[in-house]
């Protein structure tokens, strides 16, 4: 089990992602994290954590996560996730909390599509609807931009100063996806939430990866084919796609040579496996 590091876009992005083991990947540069596996070592330091489901190779370290933040004196951990995996923490919380004599603190945020959380001035995360066995979202990370407004563009810096001395805001704030994380899904996210195809960075499962599985047998379970997503490849305008959530049948090098048989050339600096494993 080797920690896994990708960079693209000014984004460090690091974690682990084997399917039904485990699945936790973490933007460090903005203390985010999506999924949590058992809560190894890469997610601890984390503040915001982002969860798309509850099964348990996504989801078991909550409790750990949270009595480690407890140990260190460090601040609340802020937990999103789907608004029914929301009671069943409480108790398993408060279970625990029985079971160590300890009292803990965190917060638990219900969350839906849609929905928007402020991580800072410039930083939100978004909800998007996926289609999982269980109930599920993936989340988007969007940066707020303010640009100039067109109908200004060339006026000096002295006539933007005036507008703004007479009251006139001179820019328009817009938002940019610079990622998104979909956990495990069909591939009819992309239909559900068609605005993640326009992520920067797209982090999607693909469980199965040849014909060895058939891509009934990936929807019985609620994920992804890797030969749907080559159908559905043209659809999305993602920069950088990383694929992760691969079946334990295959090495990671094996993986990676079926991806790099099955990709065009042109796709093939586009769509990338995730190392971490």
């Amino acid at each position: 089990m080797e920690t896994g590091s990708i960079e693209y876009a000014g984004l460090k992005i690091e974690g682990l992602s084997l399917a039904g083991v485990r699945t936790s990947v973490t933007l460090p540069q903005h203390s985010l994290c999506f999924d949590v596996a058992q809560g190894l070592p890469h997610a601890l330091g984390m503040n915001h954590f982002f969860i798309s489901h509850g099964h348990m190779d996504h989801a078991a370290g909550i409790p750990y996560i949270i009595a480690q933040k407890a140990m260190g004196s460090h601040k609340t951990p802020q937990f999103y996730m789907p608004e029914s995996m929301v009671d069943p923490m409480r108790e398993i919380m408060h279970q625990w909390s029985k079971i160590e004599g300890f009292e803990y603190n965190f917060q638990f945020h219900p969350a839906k599509a849609r929905d928007t959380f402020e991580i800072n001035q410039k930083l939100l995360v978004r909800p998007f609807q996926t289609l999982h066995r269980i109930p599920s979202l993936g989340y988007s990370l969007y940066r707020k931009v303010r640009k100039l407004k067109p109908e200004l563009e060339g006026r000096s810096s002295s006539e933007i100063a005036g507008l703004k001395k007479e009251g006139i805001e001179p820019t328009t704030e817009s938002e940019e996806c610079l990622l998104s994380f979909t956990g495990d899904t069909q591939i009819e996210f992309l239909d559900l939430s068609p605005e993640v195809r326009h992520s920067k960075i797209l982090i999607m499962e693909t469980t199965y990866l040849d014909e060895r599985k058939s891509i009934q047998s990936a929807r019985d379970w609620g994920h992804t084919h890797f030969l749907e997503f080559m159908d559905r490849l043209g659809d999305i305008r993602s920069e950088r796609i990383i694929l992760i959530h691969s079946s334990a049948r295959y090495s990671w090098e094996e993986a990676r040579t079926i991806l790099e048989s099955k990709l065009r050339a042109e796709d093939r600096e586009r769509v990338i496996l995730f190392p971490g494993r």
